[in-house]
């Protein structure tokens, strides 16, 4: 049984969406040997299930029931790592990324009782050997005491460039410019809102990745990470 303890090391990587925090956040924890926990998924969940039960967005004690009792599975496999997500017996794994989804998870994070629903769930990631948690607050709220925390960004039209070509990549139609307005109207919700605003933990890195690769990205988490004796 793996060990759930405080003084488990935990290195956050908060950000804005596309910022590429779950690239490299995956990356990082299997280059360290750590688990991950992915935030973002959670609350897309919350958000999918509210969708698929008819669940208005406005009816918080809804959500916060859906949030307490999410069926959800994370299932890793194969050489790279991968990871399938499994939402009451579903394989959700290509359809919490979309676009909806993230516009709906977005909403729900900003319902503070979903919050603190999820908050448990999330601490309980924080076994041996470590933990690499990737969100919006994680250094923030959840693991305050982290031993390295990192906040990534990019230029709104960095990040929009970068979700257009994993967009295209897959088939979908989409519009540049569209997909720009969307992560500004997202990213004025998520620092905006009263619970749990995005933003950075006093104590955390900053890095601004417009212009870099997730190679570079991954080089400078890394130096972060031995700097701190982390890896």
């Amino acid at each position: 049984m793996k060990q759930r303890h405080p003084s488990v090391p935990v290195i956050t990587v908060d950000g804005p969406s596309g910022s590429g925090k779950g690239t490299v956040c995956r990356l990082l924890a299997r280059s360290v040997g750590w688990n991950l926990l992915d935030s973002g998924a959670l609350y897309r969940l919350v958000g999918l299930a509210a969708r698929n039960h008819g669940v208005d967005m406005d009816n918080h004690p809804a959500l916060e029931v859906l949030a307490g009792h999410l069926d959800v599975q994370f299932q890793t496999g194969g050489d790279e790592g991968d990871l399938r997500i499994v939402l009451e017996g579903e394989d959700v794994t290509q359809s919490v990324r979309t676009e909806e989804v993230g516009a709906l998870a977005s909403r729900v994070a900003a319902v503070g009782a979903v919050r603190d629903a999820l908050l448990a769930r999330q601490r309980a990631f924080r076994v041996l050997p470590g933990l690499v948690a990737d969100g919006r607050d994680m250094g923030t709220v959840v693991f305050p005491d982290a031993e390295l925390k990192v906040f990534l960004t990019a230029s709104a039209e960095e990040r929009a460039a970068r979700r257009y070509r994993q967009l295209i990549a897959t088939g979908d139609a989409v519009s540049l410019p569209r997909l720009v307005s969307d992560i500004e109207a997202r990213d004025r919700r998520d620092t905006e809102r009263a619970v749990a605003p995005l933003r950075p933990a006093a104590d955390a890195v900053e890095l601004d990745t417009t212009g870099m690769g997730i190679t570079e990205v991954f080089d400078h988490l890394m130096r972060f990470a031995r700097e701190r004796g982390l890896a």
